[in-house]
């Protein structure tokens, strides 16, 4: 067993087993699970809206080479620069070649899980560059000196206590201060960083191909004032964030903030065309577009797997999995966690080192039900293990437990032939290892159903 499976059943028993950290857990995603079924009440055909969007995007994916060329075109038409990146290294060097060109020093970040994905925070700060998340909840985070919890929660995992603490030893707030206090700390600190600010960097909600526009929605006004202020604006996005239309945005907006947060449309819905224009007052003087591959292209080489390019980054998936609820995303150790994670991540980190976590799943469906634009997860996370299994990334003793299962339920009299006492010694020597000593073991009857059967039915 390799060190990363290791550490993450440790760490999948010790959250599992932490009453504090699942009761916030429970009581974040309650909240969000009551707002969502408000949310649905806006859609007299919710299923048909899905089918709608899970068709547009599986066209934009099998299709991914004809949108990034429009987009492109379309986008550098406004004078905006399109810069394609094949991985995290020709990113870094794309963002600091703008960053020592411009001399900037100061640089704000709307919340993006790209950048994540990316370490771009780690690459700034070794280069002594000051960096601020302007979202409030990535704030939190970068001040804890943790990565985010969730796709679109970051500090889902702190207690406003747990806050409230951390600005009085960072800042000398007093130590009961109130969500309310702490926002308004946190707004009037941002705000003169915005103004210092000489890159403002952001992601992309969606890419528009037919017009080359970058679509960003928020809730907090600060993606817009990392725009609107620097002189300089990048975003860096994945390539599968496409969509053709302008048009179809009316479809994908309020699918995302529905499933995203409960929310009918979230506040903020910018839509950037490209740098200031010569009859704009406002906007950055650059503007480019980072097209971030960092092995989509290898996911886009299988049939099934493909699909989960289409993810539009609500987090529905992971409010809904009873295995994320229970051990909480920092156990993934990865920058997607939940089903999604699962099923991509060990694509982008390596199949061999990260097939575990496609095993980190009841299979119970609910992440394929949440999903807005009908991601078959559970289908896609068995097609991982199919994988795994089929280049032997799984460990000799497990594949030959699992071949003699096999063997013995293709072959009905060797359930039948051993005794009831027989059976019961297996499973107490055998079972109590591999199924936890938590568990309560089945016993074994002295006669089985079928015999119990004849005996009823001679």
């Amino acid at each position: 067993m390799n060190h990363i499976v290791q550490k993450f059943l440790e760490d999948a028993e010790k959250n599992s087993f932490d009453k504090e950290h699942r009761k916030r857990l429970n009581f974040n995603i309650g909240r969000y699970d009551a707002q969502v079924e408000k949310g649905k009440e806006q859609y007299q055909n919710l299923e048909l809206a899905k089918r709608r969007a899970a068709n547009i995007k599986h066209k934009t994916i099998n299709n991914l080479d004809k949108y990034l060329v429009e987009f492109e075109n379309n986008f550098s038409k406004r004078g905006g620069k399109v810069i394609w990146a094949q991985n995290e290294k020709e990113v870094h060097r794309e963002i600091m070649h703008i960053v020592k060109r411009s001399k900037a020093q100061v640089i704000v970040k709307q919340k993006t899980m790209l950048s994540e994905e990316l370490e771009i925070n780690e690459l700034l700060e070794k280069n002594k560059r000051e960096v601020f998340e302007t979202d409030l909840g990535e704030f939190i985070v970068q001040l804890a000196g943790e990565k985010p919890f969730h796709i679109v929660t970051p500090a889902m995992h702190k207690s406003k206590e747990d806050v409230a603490k951390l600005f009085h030893e960072k800042f000398n707030m007093p130590a009961n201060s109130k969500p309310e206090q702490i926002t308004q700390f946190v707004r009037e600190k941002l705000r003169s960083e915005f103004i210092r600010a000489d890159i403002g960097i952001t992601g992309g909600n969606f890419l528009i191909a037919d017009v080359g526009a970058v679509s960003l929605t928020e809730n907090e006004g600060n993606g817009l004032l990392c725009m609107a202020f620097p002189k300089i604006h990048i975003v860096v996005v994945g390539i599968e964030k496409l969509i053709p239309s302008f048009e179809d945005l009316d479809l994908f907006l309020p699918l995302l903030a529905q499933h995203g947060t409960g929310q009918h449309i979230t506040v903020y819905n910018n839509l950037v065309f490209g740098p200031q224009s010569e009859f704009e007052t406002d906007g950055p003087e650059e503007m480019y577009v980072i097209l971030v591959d960092n092995r989509r292209t290898e996911l886009l080489k299988f049939k099934e797997q493909r699909r989960a390019l289409s993810c539009i980054r609500c987090g529905a998936c992971l409010n809904g999995c009873p295995i994320y609820k229970s051990i909480g995303g920092y156990t993934y150790k990865a920058t997607y966690s939940g089903p999604i994670g699962s099923v991509i991540s060990p694509h982008y980190l390596g199949m061999k080192e990260y097939n575990h976590l496609s095993f980190a799943s009841s299979l119970c469906g609910k992440c394929t039900e949440v999903c807005p634009v009908k991601i078959p997860l559970h289908e896609l996370l068995l097609h991982n293990r199919h994988e795994a299994v089929t280049k032997k990334y799984i460990s000799y003793t497990w594949r030959t437990i699992v071949s003699g299962w096999k063997m013995v339920m293709l072959h009905r009299w060797m359930i039948d032939k051993p005794s009831s006492s027989l059976k019961n010694r297996m499973i107490t020597r055998f079972g109590r290892k591999m199924w936890g000593p938590r568990r309560t073991l089945p016993k074994i009857a002295a006669k089985s159903f079928k015999e119990q059967w004849k005996e009823m039915r001679p």
